[in-house]
C-alpha cells in the first residue's frame, strides 16, 4: 500500500497551529522559563548516552500538542511501519527504502521480493572484514611486496560525503593507514592527493554503483594511467577494489571480482555509507568500530520506531523544523557540533536533507502550496562563534540552532575540554536570553560613562535574545553513538518528509544538469557549439577563445 497522501495544510492541527503561532509570536523565552519551574525537565529525553534539550525553542505545551496530533493526521506511526516494513515508500523509482536494513541485527527478518535481505547484508559485512583485516593486518600487499600504507576512496555525493565525514569524525580511533577521498573532477583535486602518494603501497577503492558517473569514472581513469607508470596492468588487480554493480565494466577495468562489494538498489547514495560504500571507513579505524558504528544507528532505529512520538527524538526534532520552517517562515537551519571531529558533518547533512526534502510536488504529482525543506549549514565551535554568530545573536534573521557536544573529550585534556564546554553552554544561553537595554545601561553605566556616550553606545550592544536552541548533550563520541547522532537525522529528514507530503527519496533534480553537461562537453571539445541560450553561448566561446 503507497503512503497515505494529505495535504498538510488541510489538516485541522495545521489550523490550529496557525492560530497559535499568532498567538504566541511574541512570547520570549526568557518568560517562559520564569512562569514554569519544570520547563527544562518537560521539554528534555534523554535516551541511553543522549540528553536532547529541546526547551529553549519558541514552543509551549499547547504547541507542542498540537505539533504531535499533526503526526496523527498525517499518518506517520503507519509511514513508520512502511519505512521499516520494506513497502516501495520510494514510489517513483518503485523501490523500498532500506538503509536501516544494512545495520539490522543478525536476527532480524527484512523481506524484499520474498529474500531476507538481512542474510545478504550479513555475508557482504563478512567479507568487508575478511578484506579489511587483511590490508590492515599486511597480509594483502601491493605488487611489490610492501604492505598498503595509504587508501584512495574514490566516489562523489554519498559515495564521498558519508564516508569521509566519518572517517574524519573518528579519526582518534584510526590505525596506521591514511585514508584519502577523491571526488571533485577537478583535475587539480586528483593530482593533489595522487602527489605525495607511492603507487606500491596505494591501495584504490572506486565507488559507483553503475560505474559510469562522470566524475568517478574520470577520477579512476586518471588515477589507473598515473598508476600505470610505475606498474603493470595485472598489478591492478592488487591495487584496485570496488563497490559496484556493473560486473563488465569492473572487470574491463582490471578489477577482481572478489575485490568487488555489491550495492541494492534499495540503498539510496546519500544513505549508503552503512553499506560497502562504507569500506573505507571500515579500513581507517577498523572492522570492529566500522560495526560499533552500525550497532549504534541500529539503537536509534529502535528508538524511532518503537518510542511514543512525544518522548521520540527524531519526532520532536522534526516538529520543531515543521513548527519553524511552515510557520515562522524560517529558511534555514545551523548545526553546530563543538568538537573539531565532526567538522564534516553539517557538509554532510546538507547532501541527506537539501537533496531529500528539496522538492516541490507531493505525492500526488501536485505543485505544492506551503515550503518544504530547510537550508542546512554551520562550522564546528568554536569556531563558528568567531565566523557568523554574530548574525545570529543581532541580524534580522530567525535561525534555529542544533548544538552538539560531548560530555568527555577523547583525548582527556580537561583544561581545554572544560573551555571548549563553557562556550557550548554560554552561547544556548546568550542566544535564548539576549541583553535587555536596562542591562547594558547598567554595564555602561558602572564603566562611567557620560548619558550623551550610553545613549551613543546603547541601541548596539542590546540582544534581544528569544533565538532557538536545541541542545543534543552525548556523553562522549564514540563509534557507536556516531552512528546513533546520524540516524537520529535520517530518521528526521523522514519525518519532515512525511508530513510535507512529499517523496524524500529519488532526486531527479540532480539530473537535468548532469544530462546537459554531457552536451556542452562536446561543445567545449568540439569545433562547434549547439544551440544554448544566448548567456550560455557567449560562455562557451569565451572559454574556448
Amino acid at each position: 500500500m503507497p503512503l497515505y497522501n494529505i495535504n498538510p495544510t488541510t489538516t485541522q492541527a495545521w489550523k490550529k497551529l496557525s492560530e497559535r503561532y499568532n498567538q504566541t509570536k511574541d512570547s520570549h523565552m526568557k518568560a517562559q522559563f520564569s512562569n514554569d519551574a519544570n520547563r527544562a525537565s518537560d521539554f528534555t529525553i534523554q535516551w541511553k548516552d543522549f540528553l536532547v534539550d529541546y526547551s529553549k525553542n519558541r514552543i509551549d505545551r499547547k504547541t507542542m500538542q498540537l505539533l504531535l496530533q499533526l503526526t496523527k493526521e498525517v499518518n506517520l506511526k503507519d509511514a513508520i511501519g512502511k519505512y521499516f516494513g520494506a513497502e516501495a515508500i520510494n514510489q517513483t523509482e518503485g523501490r523500498a527504502v532500506l538503509h536501516t536494513a544494512l545495520r539490522a541485527k543478525y536476527s532480524d527478518t527484512v523481506m524484499v521480493n520474498g529474500v531476507n535481505v538481512v542474510d545478504e547484508v550479513y555475508e557482504v559485512k563478512r567479507r568487508i572484514k575478511e578484506f579489511t583485516d587483511s590490508v590492515i593486518s599486511g597480509e594483502c600487499k601491493g605488487y611489490s611486496g610492501k604492505s598498503f600504507t595509504d587508501v584512495v576512496n574514490i566516489g562523489i555525493g554519498g559515495s564521498d560525503l558519508g564516508p569521509a565525514m566519518v572517517t574524519e569524525a573518528l579519526k582518534y580511533y584510526k590505525n596506521h593507514l591514511n585514508v584519502h577521498f577523491v571526488s571533485n573532477v577537478d583535475g587539480d583535486h586528483v593530482q593533489e592527493v595522487l602527489r605525495d602518494l607511492n603507487p606500491e603501497t596505494t591501495l584504490f577503492v572506486i565507488v559507483s554503483k553503475t560505474f559510469t558517473t562522470q566524475e568517478t569514472l574520470s577520477n579512476a581513469t586518471t588515477i589507473k594511467e598515473w598508476f600505470l607508470k610505475s606498474a603493470t596492468e595485472k598489478d591492478v588487480a592488487r591495487h584496485f577494489a570496488a563497490v559496484s554493480t556493473n560486473v563488465a565494466k569492473i572487470s574491463e577495468f582490471g578489477i577482481l571480482p572478489a575485490n568487488v562489494f555489491p550495492m541494492w538498489d534499495w540503498i539510496g547514495g546519500r544513505f549508503s555509507l552503512w553499506s560497502a560504500v562504507g569500506i573505507s571507513i571500515a579500513l581507517a579505524v577498523g572492522f570492529e568500530n566500522f560495526d560499533a558504528l552500525l550497532g549504534g544507528a541500529n539503537k536509534m532505529d529502535e528508538h524511532f520506531k518503537n518510542e511514543d512520538f512525544d518522548n521520540n527524538i527524531p519526532v520532536v526534532l522534526a516538529l520543531l523544523s515543521i513548527w519553524y520552517n511552515n510557520f515562522y517562515g524560517v529558511e534555514t537551519e545551523a548545526v553546530i557540533p563543538y568538537t573539531q571531529y565532526l567538522s564534516r558533518f553539517s557538509a554532510y547533512l546538507q547532501q541527506g536533507i537539501m537533496e531529500s526534502n528539496g522538492k516541490s510536488v507531493d505525492r500526488d504529482g501536485n505543485r505544492i502550496n506551503y515550503q518544504s525543506g530547510s537550508i542546512v549549514w554551520g562550522e564546528p565551535g568554536t569556531n563558528a562563534q568567531h565566523a557568523f554568530f554574530q548574525l545570529m545573536h543581532q541580524g534580522t534573521k530567525l535561525i534555529p540552532a542544533s548544538f552538539i557536544g560531548f560530555k568527555k573529550s577523547l583525548f582527556g585534556n580537561t583544561d581545554h575540554h572544560n573551555k571548549l564546554m563553557a562556550n557550548f553552554f554560554a552561547q544556548t544561553e546568550a542566544l535564548m536570553n539576549g541583553k535587555a537595554t536596562q542591562e547594558v545601561r547598567n554595564e555602561l553605566e558602572e564603566n562611567n560613562l557620560s548619558e550623551v556616550e550610553i545613549q551613543s553606545l546603547l541601541p548596539f550592544k542590546v540582544f534581544e535574545g528569544n533565538n532557538p536552541t536545541n541542545i543534543i548533550l552525548i556523553d562522549k563520541l564514540t563509534p557507536s553513538s556516531l552512528g546513533a547522532l546520524i540516524s537520529l537525522f535520517e530518521h528526521k529528514i523522514f519525518v519532515e518528509g512525511i508530513i510535507w507530503n512529499i517523496f524524500s527519496y529519488d532526486q531527479w533534480g540532480v539530473e537535468l544538469g548532469k544530462k546537459l553537461a554531457e552536451q556542452t562537453l562536446k561543445d567545449i571539445e568540439g569545433s562547434e557549439i549547439e544551440q544554448h541560450d544566448a548567456s550560455t553561448t557567449q560562455l562557451l566561446e569565451y572559454f574556448k577563445d
